[in-house]
């Protein structure tokens, strides 16, 4: 209950960490699956007052919560915490698997109709983003999907998360973390992808800055190829780690000079980079794949392309470097310091402050001012090696699914 008050306060946002899920992983020393699950767990309790409860009391495990979670809704919640108490995980498990497949077979029905609305639609919004519509049958759906979780940059998501009713709450939502995953996606077909696509330049993003514009901000050109604006940051962001082409216009805007095509980060640099930092070198983040090389000093700035100024960042630190004022040093221990807009250090504690020790006996005071009695019985189950009945426990489930989705009617109106 404490993670998910922490959640919903935005406690963890100091402007650079992702989620509640990477403050769990970072300051509690957890994986990010096991964060991530743990977040999803605690915000769905919230609803379920019975599950809160056994847990709160210690008759309910947290492996037992956390299946539990994955179905449960208020209408079913008495049943599945009937046989949670009365059996054990693996029943629970199994109980929760088999369910969510007999969700799934009442669906099969509607494959003909989801054929005949397949379709993609897209435009372009006001602020020059573009704004797309897919809609799949199950099959093509789950092809889709697999090619998204192929793509994620780190560790995929759970499945319980991909339902929308369990989705956390954290600032890097898995709907933003599947629309950098399909970016990822046209990236690799354009460079890796049909046969037709000869030679790189058929899949580059041109953008036109002025000199002027990258260098000192100055109000000047600032575009995509055929495109919307972008901001001054954006395209120093994207020139961080790219192929640039100078070209020398006059007055009218025709060309007078277009240099050679260079690179920002050569090959054997880029390794040597990759070799020291393996990974995103901001405290915390532990991705490894899909990052960037960022210069320290920007290039424009008169910044060097050598090991000593560059740093990889993922690609949200690095967007939240360029774009959202973050800035980050060398310290002299080799460190990187991160410091906000404001110059507050993201991650520093106070000179001398050291956290407390927790000592054991404050657990069982806390429990008996709070009423909650722990003894060795507390968390056995009633199960004595008796069969389990999948088949009575679905049909429950399934009854009271329905009895809550069914309208009530009152005084002969529905």
């Amino acid at each position: 209950m404490l993670i998910a008050e922490f959640d919903r306060r935005n406690g963890w946002s100091d402007g650079a960490t992702q989620s509640c899920a990477h403050w769990l992983s970072w300051k509690c020393g957890l994986d990010l699956g096991a964060a991530r699950e743990k977040v999803r767990v605690a915000r769905a309790i919230e609803s379920l007052p019975k599950i809160s409860l056994a847990m709160s009391n210690g008759r309910l495990s947290y492996s037992k919560a956390r299946a539990l979670t994955r179905v449960a809704t208020p209408a079913i919640e008495d049943v599945l915490l009937n046989v949670a108490l009365n059996g054990t995980t693996h029943h629970v498990e199994t109980l929760v698997r088999q369910f969510r497949r007999v969700q799934e077979v009442e669906e099969l029905s509607r494959e003909a109709r989801q054929y005949s609305q397949r379709r993609l639609t897209y435009f372009h919004d006001h602020d020059g983003s573009l704004v797309v519509k897919l809609q799949l049958t199950a099959e093509s759906g789950a092809l889709f999907l697999k090619a998204i979780e192929a793509a994620l940059p780190e560790i995929p998501l759970p499945d319980d998360c991909k339902d929308s009713l369990h989705v956390s709450a954290e600032t890097s939502t898995p709907a933003m973390r599947r629309a950098d995953a399909l970016v990822v996606m046209a990236e690799s077909l354009l460079q890796h992808g049909a046969a037709a696509m000869k030679g790189g330049n058929l899949h580059q993003v041109v953008v036109h800055i002025d000199e002027a514009t990258l260098r000192k901000g100055e109000a000047g050109r600032c575009e995509l190829d055929d495109g919307p604006a972008i901001p001054v940051e954006t395209a120093r962001r994207l020139a961080c780690d790219c192929s640039k082409v100078e070209i020398t216009e006059d007055e009218q805007g025709e060309p007078l000079d277009v240099g050679r095509k260079t690179r920002s980060i050569p090959p054997a640099l880029r390794r040597a980079l990759a070799a020291r930092d393996r990974g995103c070198v901001f405290p915390g983040c532990n991705h490894k794949r899909y990052v960037d090389g960022h210069h320290v000093e920007h290039w424009a700035d008169g910044g060097e392309t050598k090991l000593s100024n560059l740093a990889t960042l993922c690609r949200f630190h690095h967007r939240a470097v360029h774009e959202g004022g973050l800035k980050m040093e060398r310290c002299d221990d080799g460190a990187w310091r991160f410091t906000n807009a404001r110059g507050e250090s993201l991650h520093g504690c106070a000179p001398g402050h050291t956290r407390p020790l927790a000592d054991w006996r404050d657990l069982p005071a806390a429990h008996e001012k709070s009423g909650i009695k722990i003894d060795s019985g507390t968390a056995t189950t009633g199960w004595r090696g008796e069969q389990m009945d999948y088949g009575i426990a679905i049909d429950s489930l399934l009854f009271r699914s329905a009895a809550a989705d069914k309208p009530v009617e009152r005084d002969g109106a529905t």
